[in-house]
């Protein structure tokens, strides 16, 4: 049986694998990973444009109330582990800010999603410059005082 973390990266891998779709061919994905405070943080990071194939009525198509549509929309993932028990964290209330260099950001709450038969959080961001944009996630865990914090570099891949 293979455990969530291998899941998780089998699922990034695949989507990371669509990319070379022509459609997509110039999109980037990226996935990362941080240990803060304890917590392993998984970041992913996938063209808009995948999630858009899946057919209506498809769990993936509906998310965050559908994929917005857009060239530079990007599907940002969480997934979250206690470094100590390798146990999936599933409780939490997580949240992301983007900016690129000079340029205001946006944050956004990350919401609950199933991927997997586990919990990981995400949403949508639109990226339309060149980067490298600066993703800051905030991670509030049920019963715990104080704000997890772990940054991350994202810059598109040019074809």
């Amino acid at each position: 049986m293979l455990s969530t973390r291998t899941r998780f990266a089998i699922v990034i891998a695949l989507l990371a694998s669509l990319v070379a779709v022509p459609a997509v061919s110039a999109a980037a994905t990226a996935s990362e990973r941080k240990t803060v405070d304890g917590v392993s943080i998984y970041l992913g990071i996938v063209p808009a444009e995948i999630l858009r194939g899946h057919p209506h009525g498809h769990p993936e198509s509906d998310m965050h109330g559908g994929s917005p549509t857009g060239g530079h929309v990007y599907h940002l993932i969480i997934a979250l582990f206690d470094e100590q028990t390798d146990k999936r964290i599933s409780d939490a209330r997580v949240s992301a800010a983007i900016s690129e260099t000079n340029h205001p950001g946006h944050q956004r709450k990350l919401e609950p999603m199933l991927i997997a038969g586990t919990i990981a959080y995400g949403n949508y961001f639109d990226l339309p410059g060149s980067g490298p944009y600066r993703i800051v996630v905030q991670i509030r865990r049920a019963g715990q005082p104080g704000v997890i914090e772990a940054e991350f570099v994202f810059k598109h891949a040019r074809v």
